[in-house]
């Protein structure tokens, strides 16, 4: 019977996947109309790669062109509304990731990384997508091809044209016909040496445009970026730089082609934030009424005016096999259970800890879950951002916990007091030490090494270690001072487990690993998709990718394996039976971040100022750690209640969480 349910679970999980791919592959692929592909092709600075969407006829009759990318962090698949929306049109697309990104890979020499990535991805594309037989030139040899890019990208595209309108002073030829950015402004490009006038004048003829949403967290006020405060609401037609882009007119309005330079030029200024521009409609229909204008004269080509998007349904039934995904993991892991050897994840389910006896008890029992949620999100900027007095607090925190565990310690002895005092003290001065010491290498953990190559993860590592040395703290006041006398033992933790038992856990983990990501990598086969929804993703890698999980797969362990821990100690009794376990279980991981996330942009959307207006990168990437960590509060609570201790869970959301994040961000190859 129960192996009856498990496979029902599995065909459940499969059929999500199965069936949330193949219609996302239908509108990816325009109902079999646009072939999709991954390419790969070499440069002079290493080798590139993207998805190729072909319309059906474009090696017959060549077509006009979009070489468009991502930004900072993420990929090619990032960009699956125009994507889909002008492949389905008649363009011919390139979905391209950057150098160290996605599946690209940068031989260069990197003394400043950043600037290794983006100052020439698009227009080594366009180099690369110029040559092909399907890509439409014009009489005089000039590329018909459009250049656009979010954020990052955004700096590669409006470089590019000015690589592209430098190489036409010597060849006559312009490769690149129009260009659209999306939040990105020229605060990036500007450090490569070029002025706003050098910038403005390099797009010469070509139609040009920019999408500046009102309430991006970097760009489009130069004024609020300066001061370090750059969460606030921006409008970029009104700024000198926005004003000149359109060429000095009078009274700028958002929204309108102005003739500069034999060109046309226009800004759109959507209500949206950063990351919400790759999933956003209204985003989409300023990008596909912009490329109408820029590609009227193709009219015979490709289809023009033709309203209604549809990338949004490729989107939803990627997220239906997202969720299949991880359904998954649950009978996988139940089947693998059945063998000999994986059988020793199963211990002994623990007896519940003592439930607080007295008002005290049970106050400080609610106070520490709900310090446990906010803690790791109030000081996630300073933590990931470096905020001085923020972590000016924390250290003095460390030291008050040093000071004061050295002082019960050396009373301890001088009184003889009991063994449980000598413990205590002695245990938190430990963690206090190492957390000081933690706290004041702060700039040496954050560094990226060749070791620790990516430079997004390092500050989520060091966030995720110090919030749980802080939650082992908790945990350790917790036991001595309100279990250890109500009866509690190391069994009640679910610690005391045989070495057969972690080795066994291990290893099943691995394993659901590898057939969770062999299940993916046939739909990326078949199907050309992966699973995602907005900037989460589940998607496929390459080697460097395992690798560098491995690397920083220990210090996630501990993050892991500790929360894991506070969460299952905190509902182990019969009270949180059922959802009510997982939704405590979801607020001890996440429950802070959501409640920081709704302050921060709350504030931002009521007021033009965002609850804390210097943490942009910050704030963003919280939003895609929530998801990844409400996962891992499933899964964490699921295996525990299931195998009777934390290791399943703990090994499982290492390895998966961390390759998920390795294989979504910047991975550099070389330093």
């Amino acid at each position: 019977m129960k192996n009856k349910k498990t496979l029902i679970w599995l065909v459940v999980a499969l059929a999500f996947i199965l069936i949330g791919s193949y219609v996302a592959s239908l509108f990816n692929s325009s109902s079999g109309q646009v072939d999709v592909s991954r390419i790969y092709f070499d440069t002079p600075r290493g080798e590139l790669s993207g998805l190729l969407y072909k319309p059906d006829g474009a090696d017959q009759t060549p077509r006009p062109t979009l070489v468009t990318t991502h930004g900072y962090l993420n990929s090619g698949e990032m960009q699956d509304a125009q994507s889909i929306e002008m492949s389905k049109r008649g363009y011919v697309v390139l979905a391209l990731d950057q150098y160290d990104h996605g599946h690209s890979t940068n031989t260069m020499e990197k003394p400043v990384p950043f600037f290794s990535f983006w100052p020439n991805a698009i227009y080594d594309a366009v180099q690369y997508m110029y040559d092909q037989k399907f890509v439409l030139k014009d009489e005089n040899g000039n590329g018909i091809i459009a250049a656009s890019g979010h954020s990052m990208g955004g700096f590669s595209t409006t470089n590019a044209v000015i690589l592209d309108e430098k190489d036409f002073e010597t060849t006559g030829i312009r490769k690149i016909y129009s260009n659209l950015t999306m939040g990105s402004d020229y605060q990036w490009v500007q450090a490569l040496e070029m002025s706003a006038e050098d910038i403005n004048n390099a797009y010469g003829p070509r139609t040009s445009g920019k999408i500046a949403a009102q309430y991006d967290e970097f760009f489009f006020d130069a004024a609020a970026t300066a001061a370090g405060k750059s969460v606030v609401k921006k409008n970029y037609v009104g700024t000198e730089e926005g004003a000149g882009f359109l060429g000095n007119p009078d009274n700028p309005e958002v929204g309108k082609f102005y003739e500069v330079n034999g060109g046309k030029r226009i800004i759109y200024q959507p209500n949206e934030t950063h990351p919400w521009n790759h999933f956003s409609k209204q985003s989409t229909e300023n990008a596909v009424d912009f490329y109408d204008e820029a590609f009227a004269d193709y009219g015979d080509i490709v289809t023009i005016g033709k309203d209604g998007q549809t990338w949004m349904y490729k989107e939803w039934f990627s997220f239906v096999a997202l969720i299949g995904f991880f359904l998954l993991f649950g009978p996988v892991i139940s089947l693998l259970s059945t063998l000999p050897f994986f059988n020793s994840i199963y211990t002994k389910v623990p007896s519940p800890l003592p439930e607080p006896k007295t008002n005290g008890a049970k106050l400080t029992s609610f106070l520490i879950i709900i310090f446990a949620g906010l803690f790791p999100a109030l000081f996630f900027p300073a933590l990931y951002s470096g905020n001085v007095d923020a972590m000016r607090l924390l250290r003095q925190f460390s030291m008050v916990v040093i000071a004061v565990s050295a002082i019960v310690l050396i009373y301890s002895f001088v009184k003889n007091s009991e063994r449980g005092v000598k413990s205590i003290s002695f245990i938190m001065l430990g963690l206090g030490v190492i957390q000081y010491i933690y706290l004041r290498k702060q700039n040496d953990f954050l560094m990226t090494t060749e070791y620790f190559a990516a430079p997004t993860v390092n500050p989520i590592a060091y966030w995720a270690i110090n919030v749980a040395i802080v939650t082992l703290m908790i945990m350790v006041c917790y036991h001595f001072v309100s279990k250890k006398p109500e009866g509690a033992t190391i069994e009640n933790y679910s610690l005391k487990v045989s070495v057969k038992t972690i080795i066994a856990s291990l290893l099943t983990a691995g394993v659901a690993i590898v057939i969770g990501y062999a299940v993916l990598y046939f739909v990326d086969t078949v199907f050309k998709t992966d699973f995602r929804l907005w900037t989460f993703a589940v998607k496929t890698f390459e080697s460097q990718h395992v690798i560098a999980t491995l690397k920083y797969a220990p210090l996630f362990l501990i993050y892991y394996f500790i929360v894991g821990l506070s969460v299952n100690m905190n509902t182990a009794s019969a009270k949180y039976e059922g959802l009510k376990g997982y939704v405590i279980a979801a607020l001890h991981f996440v429950g802070g971040l959501i409640l920081y996330l709704g302050y921060h942009y709350g504030l931002l959307f009521i007021t033009g100022t965002a609850g804390y207006p210097s943490e942009s990168l910050s704030s963003i990437i919280m939003i895609a750690l929530v998801p990844a960590l409400l996962i891992a509060s499933i899964f964490n609570r699921y295996f525990y209640r299931k195998t009777g201790n934390v290791y399943v869970g703990a090994f499982l959301n290492t390895l998966l969480i961390t390759l998920i994040t390795i294989a979504n961000t910047t991975l550099y190859s070389i330093l």
